[in-house]
């Protein structure tokens, strides 16, 4: 048997191999060209997320005990400053027999 000769390229004729050629080359072009398709931006935030209502209410809560407390010894203060600085001498203790 006698074997058919391999040829040193995968095309047969030369217009096949002129035609692979300028496929690759419109390929290689293409390639060249081409824009990157990754998206480089940050992640869109969004304000629901970043404001944390529950946050903002718990401080608003936090911060209006705050001002009561401060308001009752601003008084307490000021019956003192009232009194000059003598104690109450009434006793509303009664003693169970």
């Amino acid at each position: 048997m006698h074997r058919v000769p391999q040829l040193t390229t995968p095309w047969g004729n030369r217009d096949l191999q002129r035609a692979w050629e300028k496929i690759y080359q419109d390929h290689r072009k293409k390639v060249q060209n081409a824009q990157p398709l990754v998206d480089t931006h940050p992640p869109q935030t969004y304000s629901h997320l970043h404001l944390k209502f529950k946050k903002l209410k718990m401080e608003e809560e936090r911060l209006s005990i705050i001002d009561r407390n401060n308001h009752l010894l601003l008084q307490r203060v000021a019956s003192a400053m009232k009194t000059r600085g003598q104690t109450d001498g009434q006793n509303n203790f009664t003693e169970r027999r």
